[in-house]
């Protein structure tokens, strides 16, 4: 299955001031971010360049594939329900990734309102995203 990778894209605004509250993360090579199955330590954003996200089933098959671009949220999901990732995503070479630690980002969700509505938002494109996916196979 493939899914529209758009759903990760959060609006400029939002990137932005996630952004600014991000460390760095290293992709002078191809760089896992998180497996699938590990608990939420924080949200990446991908500033530049591109990620790989998959889904194994338990047998280890890929059952999902998507390439994630610029201004994309990656762990949204696990993140806001504090489960653990339900996707691997893996930074390719020569990518701009941020990190935002769990606490950080729990303290914006409490704290921005509006901050909060938009990360919603990108969370709802990612649900109906992958709704679609499924009901057109």
């Amino acid at each position: 299955m493939k899914l529209d990778s758009s759903a990760f894209v959060a609006e400029q605004e939002l990137f932005e001031a996630l952004a600014k509250r991000s460390t760095p993360v290293d992709c002078s090579e191809d760089q896992v971010l998180f497996r699938q199955g590990d608990p939420p330590l924080g949200l990446y954003l991908l500033r530049n360049g591109y990620a790989l996200m998959t889904m194994e089933s338990p047998t280890g098959d890929v059952v999902m594939c998507t390439t994630a671009g610029s201004g994309s949220l990656l762990g949204l999901p696990g993140l806001i329900g504090n489960e653990p990732y339900s996707l691997s995503a893996k930074a390719l070479k020569g990518a701009e990734v941020g990190f935002l630690g769990k606490d950080e980002f729990s303290r914006i969700m409490l704290t921005e309102p509006a901050l909060s509505l938009k990360m919603l938002r990108v969370l709802a494109a990612e649900v109906r995203t992958a709704r679609r996916a499924v009901t057109s196979q």
